[in-house]
């Protein structure tokens, strides 16, 4: 098996190797042992999507479009208005009563995805440090190596901790590293701690009072398991703590891909003060063009109160029940979990008590392979931006990330496949 941070370089001599992310490079090396999508002989732990049919409680699934002629034509690269008004009320409606300053549509831009929003934004960033959190997002990877403006300086959380970080370090970092910004993905992913409620409030205002730009990937924030940790707000996000949405250094991204379980419509948004949304619709000009008119209208009364408010709820039954589970049977084989996930639908394991042939993230996963279960090695979330530094510490080589995405049957296949292997191991 190739190395999962090297692929192997063009015969054009004029292109240079591009890594894949972690989860594409599973899913490459999966399919190269018999794995199609909706094959039912496979498990895919390592999915970084929930599953998108009809749940208990929830709204009917969007199962097709109306497309009017007048969609046919190019969408903005901001996005339709319609759309950016739909999402600032969003969040004016969840974050912000009775604020005197609230997002407008010109606080927000549309994109094609997750990923384009985050490049765009990556793009548009100037000639600055930019903290980056360890272990965090895959795709972070490559986003902050190619380009060459600001400089990722990166910022290892300590297992031992649970992945706790204070204000006062996060003060130290900002002002002894002369940090202009911090990326994170808040809730996280792979490690399931949310930041919210009072925590949150003092990260804001220590962006305000540094000057250092919040950038928040806020995929998994109404996948929250305790919603004491959330202070009184229905999700977890930094747009109730903002006081000036046009000042505050502060950009949130979300999107229907996890919160609405619609990732296939590739819909995403960035709110943030005027003057960066700005920016990034100008690096989306010349990044992607903007993305589905038709898609972007139908998305408008998916952000409706009333939508919001059943989704949410009926996820948090079903996966809080599938987190429990799974939980419950990976520590039962030996998985070690260093802080029970807060969010997301991940769980994050450190398998270095496994017997051996098990015990590292990429043996783990090779092994899991020969059994049709598929996951993805903990390395790939040692975020390290062309490769600047050495990896002899093996940070996170003990570990995996499992993902509770997938239906419940659909785990409890897994979990069984999984069983069989420790206990075979272990004799």
């Amino acid at each position: 098996m190739q190395s999962p941070r090297h692929d192997t370089s063009p015969q054009n001599g004029a292109f240079r190797a591009v890594p894949r992310t972690g989860v594409i490079f599973v899913m490459t090396e999966a399919q190269k042992r018999g794995y199609r999508a909706g094959d039912p002989e496979w498990t895919n732990l390592g999915q970084g999507q929930p599953e998108a049919g009809e749940l208990p409680g929830a709204p009917p699934r969007r199962g097709a479009i109306t497309i009017d002629e007048a969609d046919l034509e190019y969408a903005p690269v901001q996005g339709i208005w319609e759309l950016r008004e739909a999402v600032a009320s969003h969040y004016n409606r969840l974050y912000r009563r009775g604020m005197k300053s609230q997002y407008s549509a010109e606080n927000v831009c549309i994109s094609s995805g997750g990923r384009a929003a985050l490049t765009r934004a990556a793009a548009a960033l100037g000639e600055i440090n930019l903290g980056h959190f360890l272990p965090d997002y895959t795709a972070y990877e490559e986003l902050l190596g190619v380009f060459r403006l600001f400089s990722p300086i990166p910022i290892l959380l300590d297992p031992f901790r649970g992945y706790d970080f204070s204000i006062r370090e996060l003060e130290r970092e900002v002002t002894g590293r002369g940090l202009s910004a911090v990326l994170l993905s808040n809730p996280c992913n792979p490690t399931g701690k949310v930041i919210a409620g009072d925590e949150m409030a003092s990260w804001v205002a220590l962006a305000r009072r540094l000057d250092c730009t919040l950038l928040l990937d806020e995929f998994y924030s109404h996948y929250v398991w305790n919603e004491a940790l959330l202070g009184g707000a229905p999700m977890a996000s930094a747009a109730a703590h903002v006081e000036d949405v046009d000042r505050d250094p502060v950009v949130m991204f979300d999107g229907l891909t996890k919160n609405w379980r619609y990732p296939g419509w590739r819909v995403a948004w960035t709110v943030g003060p005027r003057d960066v949304i700005d920016a990034v619709g100008s690096a989306g000009s010349f990044l992607d063009g903007g993305g589905s008119r038709p898609l972007q209208r139908a998305a408008v009364d998916l952000l409706s109160e009333s939508h919001v408010t059943t989704e949410t709820r009926a996820i948090r039954r079903a996966f809080r029940q599938k987190r429990d589970m799974m939980l419950r049977r990976l520590m039962a084989m030996g998985v070690h979990v260093d802080r029970e996930p807060e969010s997301t639908f991940y769980i994050w394991g450190d398998l270095r008590n496994l017997p051996p042939g098990l015990n590292t993230g990429m043996d783990f996963f090779r092994a899991a392979l020969e059994a049709q279960v598929i996951c993805v090695p903990g390395e790939f979330f040692d975020v390290n931006p062309g490769r600047r530094r050495a990896d002899i510490h093996g940070r996170f080589s003990t570990y995996v990330r499992f993902s509770f995405g997938p239906s419940r049957e659909t785990l409890e296949r897994g979990l069984d496949r999984l069983e069989a292997l420790v206990q075979a191991a272990s004799k």
